[in-house]
C-alpha cells in the first residue's frame, strides 16, 4: 500500500484524496496535514465512512510534518488561493513564505520521496520546492499545463463535435497568460487540426482555454476538479510506473516549465523534444523569460 501525504485539504486537496480512494486499481494510506484540523478531521471521517460503501481498503487518517519520513509522495496543495482577476503572479509573496517552510519541514522529517506540487504560481513553487529541498528534478513535479491542455482539448473537441480523448494536442510554457498551444503537432485522430479548423478559430479556443479558469473563479471562487484530477493522474503513473506523457512543470532550461514529459515511477523519467516552429519557439522562449523574472522575485524573499 502506497503511502502519501496531502499538506493542505482545501477543496483540491479534498477531491483529490476523493478521487484517488475511488480508484479500482490501488489502495492508499493517505495522511492529511492542514492547519483546520477540525475541518480536515470532519473530511476525513466522511472519506473513511464512504470507503465503506464502495469496498475499498484505503485509509485516510490526520498526519504531522513528522509523518512524512516513510511516505512514498507528498502532495502539496496549501497555499493562498487565487482571487478574481489576480493574476498567478501575484499569488507569489505569500506562497513563496508558505511553501518554503512546507518544503522544510517535509524534508527534515527524512522524507526521500517525490514532490508533486499544485500550488500557484506553480512553476515557481515547483522550482522553490526543488530549490528548498536540494531534490534532484525527477523527484519534484508540478500540475504545469495539464489543466491548461484538458481545457483547449474540450473547447477544441466542442468545436469539431469530437470526443476530446480523441484530440491530441499540447499547451506548454508556464501556467499562466503565456502558455501556449502546439498547433503545428496537433491533430484529430490521424488528421492535423489546421487541416480541420480555421485559424482564426485555433486562436479564438486558446484565448478562451485562458480566460476560462477566470471564470470559473468568478462564478465559484475556485477552480479545484480538474487540477485535483490532474494531481490523481500524476499520482497513478508514478505509481503503476505507466511511462506517460503529461505536460507536467519540471526542469527545462533551468526553469521549472511544462513540457511533454514522460512520468514513470520514479517520476520524470525524460521529456519528448518537439521540432517547434519559429512562432512556438518564440512563444516558449517568451514563457521561459518570463517564468525566470519571477524566479528571480522568489528568490528575492528567501
Amino acid at each position: 500500500m502506497k503511502k502519501i501525504i496531502v499538506i493542505g485539504f482545501g477543496n483540491v486537496g479534498k477531491n483529490y484524496v476523493n478521487y484517488l480512494v475511488n480508484e479500482v486499481d490501488a489502495s492508499y494510506d493517505i495522511g492529511i496535514i492542514d492547519k483546520d484540523r477540525d475541518t480536515a478531521l470532519g473530511n476525513i471521517m466522511d472519506l473513511n465512512h464512504e470507503l465503506v460503501l464502495n469496498n475499498k481498503n484505503s485509509k485516510v487518517k490526520m498526519s504531522e510534518y513528522d509523518d512524512c519520513f516513510n511516505a512514498d509522495i507528498v502532495v502539496i496543495t496549501a497555499g493562498v488561493k487565487q482571487k478574481v482577476d489576480q493574476t498567478r503572479a501575484e499569488l507569489l509573496k505569500d506562497n513563496t513564505i508558505i511553501i518554503k517552510d512546507i518544503t522544510n519541514r517535509v524534508v527534515e522529517s527524512g522524507f526521500n520521496g517525490i514532490f508533486i506540487v499544485a500550488t500557484n504560481p506553480v512553476d515557481i513553487m515547483s522550482y522553490l520546492v526543488r530549490k528548498v529541498s536540494n531534490f534532484p528534478s525527477n523527484k519534484v513535479i508540478g500540475t504545469g499545463t495539464m489543466v491548461d491542455t484538458a481545457r483547449l482539448k474540450y473547447l477544441l473537441g466542442n468545436k469539431i463535435n469530437v470526443n476530446p480523448n480523441n484530440i491530441h494536442a499540447y499547451v506548454l510554457g508556464e501556467h499562466s497568460n503565456t502558455c501556449f498551444s502546439v498547433w503545428s503537432k496537433a491533430s484529430i485522430g490521424m488528421v492535423k487540426v489546421s487541416s480541420k479548423v480555421e485559424e482564426e478559430d485555433l486562436d479564438a479556443i486558446m484565448i478562451e482555454t485562458k480566460s476560462i479558469p477566470f471564470k470559473i473563479i468568478k462564478y465559484k471562487n475556485e477552480t479545484s476538479y480538474l487540477v485535483a484530477m490532474s494531481l490523481v493522474k500524476i499520482t497513478k503513473a508514478i505509481v503503476h510506473d505507466e511511462n506517460v506523457i503529461l505536460t507536467v512543470s519540471s526542469l527545462y532550461d533551468n526553469v521549472y516549465v511544462s513540457m511533454p514529459f514522460i512520468i514513470g515511477k520514479n517520476g520524470v523519467k525524460g521529456v519528448m523534444k518537439l521540432d517547434f516552429t519559429q512562432e512556438e519557439e518564440e512563444n516558449l522562449t517568451k514563457s521561459i523569460n518570463g517564468i525566470k523574472e519571477n524566479i528571480r522575485k522568489m528568490e528575492e524573499l528567501l
